[in-house]
């Protein structure tokens, strides 16, 4: 049986994690048709992001209009996202020594994350993963391509082991150099001590020009954790997917490339072209997740060993 996801005014705003992904789709439309890898080369073609011309007045009346509760997490995010946080929780969580679970076995522990009173979705973790993976496999994509949509939310465990909503989900962004004015809210970065650190606040901060994205501290969220549980088995294309698929100032509002290097330019069409499965395959209508397991155990267990550690 699931146990409701239970907000707190303090630290959770947000009626559920789902309200922050509907919230996305709202400031980013679904994109055109055309916008999908080719499915017979494997290889992503001619994704854009939406509106990437879009002025900073365009999107500054996205903050206008979002909803209190998405108001308030993003202030909480911006304030409490530091440099110094995201190494605690780098020292905290990265030894990986939270519980030893096997890939099926962590959807089922997030299936525990589910907030019965949310009107907009009766469904459950694992029928939204499975409606991402089901929507890449009916592309045709590569099955590694498959897996990354099955697995890419779970690092949202990182609730059920008691971090906030802040620290768990909501768009990802480098510490350690300036705020781009193209992250959402940014007016809540005035709060966060990092932007009074005179080294922080800089271009490049204590980065190099191009130095790569694998240089650059993230805010932490389930993106980040979950890249470092999953590196040593998925192909380059698919940990980029699961490392910064909401990485939005980046792969859709084109901020931060001078510290990108060329893998990280060539990588990013392989975020791109995840995106629109990630934000626009949900729908009212559940998958059968018992018919469905018995081929998603297969593909896990081509690239996964039977437990990993968490």
């Amino acid at each position: 049986m699931s146990r409701p996801f239970q907000a707190d005014d303090g630290q959770n705003p947000l009626g559920s994690l789902d309200e922050w992904e509907d919230d996305l789709v709202r400031r980013y439309p679904e994109p055109g048709s055309g916008e999908n890898p080719d499915a017979t080369s494997g290889t992503p073609s001619g994704f854009k992001a939406v509106d990437p011309d879009k002025s900073k007045e365009a999107f500054r009346n996205y903050d206008l209009d979002a909803r209190p509760s998405v108001r308030e997490f993003y202030r909480l995010n911006h304030t409490h996202q530091t440099f110094a946080f995201v190494q605690a929780k780098r020292d905290e969580y990265l030894k990986l020594d939270k519980r030893v679970m096997g890939v099926w076995e962590a959807m089922e522990y997030l299936n525990t994350l589910v907030d019965d009173s949310d009107p907009d979705t009766d469904l459950t973790q694992i029928q939204h993963l499975l409606q991402t993976a089901e929507g890449i496999r009916q592309d045709g994509q590569p099955r590694w391509f498959v897996l990354a949509g099955l697995i890419h939310d779970l690092g949202k465990i990182l609730c059920l082991f008691g971090e906030p909503q802040w620290a768990v989900v909501g768009d990802t962004f480098p510490l350690g150099c300036r705020f781009s004015d193209k992250i959402v809210f940014h007016d809540f970065f005035a709060e966060n001590p990092d932007h009074s650190q005179p080294e922080y606040n800089t271009r490049l901060g204590l980065y190099e020009e191009n130095c790569g994205l694998d240089l650059v501290c993230m805010s932490w969220g389930h993106d980040e954790y979950l890249y470092h549980v999953v590196k040593d088995y998925l192909p380059t294309e698919a940990l980029y997917m699961i490392r910064y698929h909401s990485f939005y100032p980046c792969h859709r509002e084109n901020e931060y490339e001078f510290l990108m290097n060329d893998q990280d330019r060539l990588m990013f069409k392989w975020v791109q072209a995840f995106n629109p499965y990630d934000l626009y395959t949900k729908s009212h209508e559940p998958p059968d997740v018992e018919s469905l397991r018995p081929f998603y155990e297969d593909l896990i267990a081509e690239y996964f060993p039977p437990t990993l550690c968490w």
